[in-house]
């Protein structure tokens, strides 16, 4: 619970940089892990475990397309502080 706290504080806090504002999700991910783990092993089952060998794979997906995007928006605007990134179209 402490983790996950500190994550959002985090991503509230730091809202200049999006590579700052990126680290505490990875915080929160680790957050969920280890709760996954600490309830499989407390009931006694093997799916929280299971659950917690895949948020690794999602965590580095999800930091290869972030890191993707910043170095595509970097080098489109030149800076990646999120006053200037307001205008992100899809």
């Amino acid at each position: 619970m402490i983790i996950s706290i500190l994550g959002i504080r985090g991503i509230l806090l730091n809202r200049r940089n999006i590579l700052i504002m990126s680290m505490p999700i990875e915080s929160m991910l680790l957050a969920v892990n280890l709760n996954f783990l600490v309830f499989s092993v407390s009931l006694d089952d093997m799916m929280g475990q299971s659950f917690a060998s895949l948020v690794p794979t999602v965590a580095a997906a999800e930091s290869a397309i972030g890191l993707a995007i910043f170095v595509i928006t970097f080098r489109v605007r030149g800076t990646i502080a999120v006053e200037f990134i307001n205008c992100i179209q899809g």
